[in-house]
Order: structure tokens, then sequence, then C-alpha cells
């Protein structure tokens, strides 16, 4: 049984946060193009009229979707990270947290395929920024000084954006459990000061 498929009311009674998961599910596994009414109507088992009892549009359906997955993020993720008073263990926390939120990071790389999509674009810019300016943050409050603290977030943002990107749309051959920890730590040890 899938997420979707769990967090379901009844057949014939879905709520708008069951749309918005379903279609969440769709654009991680095949992009924000693939998020289509008459598919999730089908796949959640309903008729197209469930889905506009809850949104007038698919684009509208997608921009709660989005929204959902970024609030998500930011609460499960972010806020707790922030939290975190040594700025060298905020880093090394934040860098474990990411690296382990699999359909997040699924979502996250949709998006940044289609970052030209108008409602996409906003979400991106504010996502970029605010974990720019987490970074940026934590690297100044560890010693740097403004300048080299902006480069290593930006550094440090892109390996992450990079490694979505690769793992996406590349064809890279997929790691082992014990790879891709050993990758995270390598990460880690060469992003966070000692």
């Amino acid at each position: 049984m899938t997420e979707t498929e769990q967090k379901m009311e009844p057949r014939g009674r879905l709520s708008a946060t069951d749309w918005e998961q379903a279609a969440l599910d769709v654009l991680a596994s095949a992009g924000v193009s693939a998020v289509a009414v008459e598919s999730l109507a089908r796949t959640l088992g309903v008729t197209k009229g469930s889905f506009y009892w809850h949104f007038p549009t698919r684009e509208a359906l997608l921009k709660a979707a989005i929204d959902r997955w970024e609030q998500r993020d930011e609460d499960q993720v972010i806020a707790l990270v922030e939290r975190i008073v040594d700025p060298r263990e905020r880093l090394r926390e934040l860098f474990h947290r990411v690296s382990r939120e699999v359909q997040s990071h699924l979502v996250y790389a949709a998006l940044l395929q289609a970052s030209d999509h108008p409602i996409v674009q906003p979400v991106i810019e504010r996502i970029s920024q605010r974990r720019l300016a987490l970074l940026t943050l934590a690297y100044r409050e560890a010693g740097f000084d403004p300048r080299s603290a902006g480069h290593r977030a930006r550094l440090a943002y892109t390996a992450y954006s990079g490694f979505l990107q690769l793992n996406q749309s590349h064809g890279m051959p997929r790691m082992d459990h014990e790879e891709y920890e050993a990758y995270v730590d390598h990460v880690i040890s060469t992003l966070v000061p000692a």
C-alpha cells in the first residue's frame, strides 16, 4: 500500500491533502508535467469531480502540493536545524538530515528540472534563498568572513543540487547504502570546518 493509499479517506471522500500528496508522489516519480487530474483520479480510484470539489484547476493543485512540500521541508528540516547552537554541529546535522529525505530529494530534483515553470520558479527562488541564508549564517558563526561564508554556502548548496541532478537526469549509477553513507561523510568532512 502506498503512502497516498494509507492517508486516503474512504473512497470518494478524498481531502485536498490526499490530492496534494498524490500530486507530490507523481511529481517525485515523473516530474511536474506528469501531474494530471485524470491520471491522479484513476490512481486514487475516484472521478475527476472529487478533484474539482477541492481545486479549481490543475495549477491550483500543483501550487498547493508544492507549498505543502515546502512547508514540510521547512518544518522537518530547517526549523529543527536552526535550533542547534553550535554552527559546525548545525551544518553536520543539516547535511545528515537532507541526505535522508528521499521523497523530498525527488520532489526538489523534479522542481529543479521545471524551474522555468511559473508556479515552480518562485518556490525554487525562495527555497534557494532560505537555504543559502541558513548555510551562510552557519559558516559566518563558524568564523568565516562574510565573503568566504557566502562562497562556502554556495559550494555546499550546489554540491547538493548537483548531486540530485546527476542522479535524476544523467543516469549515474546508484550507490549502495554503505557507499552513499561514505559519500555523505566525505561531503561533511569536506564542507564542515574542523
